[in-house]
């Protein structure tokens, strides 16, 4: 295959996995895994795993490195340090040490059915240690448990293991080195390492915020990306140079850059690099996979999918037991991290490439990992189901949690039910406390909770999207619910309970924009409040008073805005400069003049028919200049300016429609 032919299959390979996951509500990764495996040289060999193409998909590792470098903080890691150098350490030191022990006890009891070195088992135990960032934290988010007290313990090992990969990857290939030179080779590693990483973390800090400033002032965003791609792999340049990873450069370079103020514009523009190289990664990997092997050793590849899952389990468990954790979480830590992750990957490839893993056992592990993360989904999605039938106290300690919210709402009535403690949530309670107005207030964060209830705040802590809870809280006897958090998702669910189960109760909903608003309120959502349209709204009427109009005509204008419903707000006229131009979901809004030979002068506004279309008239000015109110007998003119809303391919057929007949 030609270059062009090799990058459109990868492409359509790619764009088909991962389309097809997506139907299947599975991760990225697992498609591309999948694809790599089909396009592969032992499946239909449409592509070579060439060493090109590996050295490509190397870079993937490298953005994914520079972007956890992105992500790693002192501030953050002092908040969860419990979690992090508390249960995370633990998980990782006793999987590598057990794990090594182990192997290394099976291949003297059975030298023919599994021979391995100590190197190997180490190795293996390195990529064992590791769970499924990606997937993991996405299923959490989309489960609304960040902030559970599993959660936290969840995030909290990732991160550590994200932290472990940097001092596993110069260890691995120093383990290829000869018996009497291995010593050496890992303290020179590791001693580069230090004063590598110790000389760009104390001086490389003040250079590199000054370099990225000056890059910044020059206030061009193709200049900041190429210096971005420019910092991130010429760092990983020098640490090669040193002797050490490609990775741990990319490592560094995020730390520095996560110091300076562009933090979060780097981790925006480094996006689509990091994705298409790392999906780049995964096919290769796939590529790798030999299906004949997993095949004819399939009860090694059975094996190997359910000891480590059951062993991760069990450790993690009690693990977090032992740190002070509930039964209940801790089996839902362990039933959440049971799995391989991505970084066992790139620590598997690393060991093959060091020799240190052969090939015969690489393809049962490297099948196994795939399989352990395929079931992830499904495990997370039982996890409840499997907590309350294995943890007898459980069941007990939910009923406990919603006692404590019904004990405090059982004399409660007429009241609003704030989801949500933030500061949203606190000021509008504060209003609520003014007017005598009882409210009740869930949170997920046992911090928050707990000082606001010790000062006296009617709060609890409980899950508002859980049906439980809001029936708990009072729902079927409340005067209001209101929706203080800008998750959509969660909204719709605590929506859906509302509507099934007190459809009397009005519910107010606090969105960042308008672009679900239709949807919330087929759910039910008595009113939607998006904040850029109430901000907008405010500046507005900032902006009138301080130009001399008098503050009783402001305060009308802008209630009659509010009593349209947003109607003329809802879309706005897009320039050159607009983040979401591309969008075409976005709706929008765009003037149309009637020309004297338009077909439509005479006729009336309902004869255009645009509501089959999707597009409104919200506004009309005559050719005088004068406004006027439009409604479906409104009749059109020569010379007037209509305002239509609508989206982009939807407005364009209008405009030609108005112009041309």
């Amino acid at each position: 295959m030609s270059a062009l032919e090799l990058t459109l299959l990868y492409l359509l390979a790619a764009v088909l996995g991962v389309v097809g996951c997506r139907m299947l509500k599975l991760p990225p990764m697992l498609g591309y895994l999948a694809v790599g495996v089909v396009i592969g040289p032992n499946a239909l060999a449409l592509a070579q795993n060439s060493e090109g193409v590996r050295h490509l998909a190397e870079f993937g590792v490298v953005f994914l490195m520079f972007v956890i470098g992105l992500e790693f903080n002192l501030p953050k890691l002092r908040s969860m340090r419990k979690h992090v150098f508390g249960l995370g350490l633990l998980q990782v030191l006793l999987t590598l040490v057990i794990v090594t022990v182990f192997s290394l006890f099976v291949a003297t009891l059975a030298p023919t059915l599994w021979k391995m070195e100590w190197q190997t088992a180490l190795a293996l135990s390195s990529a064992m240690a590791m769970s499924s960032t990606a997937i993991v934290i996405k299923l959490v988010a989309d489960r609304l448990e960040l902030e559970s007290e599993h959660g936290k313990r969840v995030v909290g090992v990732l991160l550590f293991q994200d932290l472990a990969v940097v001092p596993l990857i110069v260890m691995i290939p120093a383990l290829s080195a000869p018996a009497d030179q291995m010593l050496t080779a890992l303290m020179m590693a590791a001693l580069k390492a230090t004063v590598l990483i110790t000389l760009l973390m104390t001086g490389g800090q003040r250079v590199m915020r000054w370099w990225v400033t000056l890059v910044a002032r020059r206030k061009s965003e193709g200049l900041f990306v190429l210096n971005l791609l420019l910092v991130t792999l010429g760092l990983a340049w020098i640490t090669e140079l040193a002797g050490l990873s490609l990775a741990l450069g990319a490592f560094i370079a995020g730390m520095l850059i996560s110091e300076t103020e562009y933090k979060h514009q780097v981790e925006l523009d480094i996006r689509p690099f990091h994705d298409v190289l790392l999906g780049l990664f995964f096919i290769t990997i796939g590529m790798m996979l030999d299906w004949h092997i997993v095949v004819e050793r399939w009860p090694l590849v059975l094996i190997l999918t359910t000891l480590p899952v059951l062993f991760k389990l069990v450790l993690v468990t009690a693990l977090a037991k032992l740190t002070g954790a509930t039964n209940g979480v801790s089996l839902r830590t362990g039933l959440y991290l049971a799995q391989a992750g991505e970084f066992g990957f790139v620590l598997l490839t690393l060991g093959a490439q060091s020799n240190i893993i052969p090939p015969a056992l690489l393809n049962p592990v490297l099948a196994s990992m795939v399989l352990s993360m395929m079931a992830t989904p499904f495990i997370i999605m039982h996890s409840d189901r499997i907590v309350l039938k294995v943890v007898a106290s459980e069941w007990l300690q939910q009923s406990l949690q919603m006692t404590t919210i019904a004990r405090k709402s059982i004399n409660t009535s007429k009241h609003v039910i704030i989801c949500g403690y933030g500061r949203c949530g606190q000021n509008l309670a504060r209003m609520l406390e003014k007017e005598n107005i009882p409210y009740m207030a869930l949170d997920l964060d046992p911090d928050r909770v707990r000082q606001a209830a010790a000062a006296g705040d009617s709060v609890v802590f409980g899950d508002a999207a859980r049906l439980q809870s809001l029936m708990a809280a009072g729902l079927a006897r409340a005067s209001a619910v209101v929706i203080t958090w800008l998750d959509v998702p969660a909204a719709m669910k605590v929506l859906d309970h509302s509507r099934a189960h007190a459809p009397q109760v009005p519910v107010i909903v606090r969105t960042k924009d308008d672009l679900d608003l239709e949807k919330l309120q087929l759910a039910g959502a008595t009113e939607v409040v998006p904040e850029a349209l109430e901000g907008s709204l405010m500046l507005a009427s900032h902006a009138l008073a301080l130009v001399g109009v008098p503050m009783r005509r402001v305060i009308r204008i802008v209630q009659d805005q509010r009593d349209a419903r947003y109607n003329l707000l809802r879309g706005y006229f897009h320039g050159a400069d607009d983040d979401t131009l591309d969008e075409i979901d976005h709706e929008r809004l765009t003037t149309v003049g009637l020309p004297l030979a338009s077909p439509w002068l005479g006729k009336r506004v309902k004869d255009l028919a645009f509501h089959a279309m999707g597009v409104r008239v919200v506004n009309l000015r005559r050719a005088n200049g004068q406004p006027e109110t439009v409604n479906d007998d409104t009749s059109l003119h020569p010379g007037d300016t209509l305002v239509l809303s609508g989206k982009s391919q939807t407005l364009a057929v209008a405009e030609e429609k108005l112009l041309r007949g």
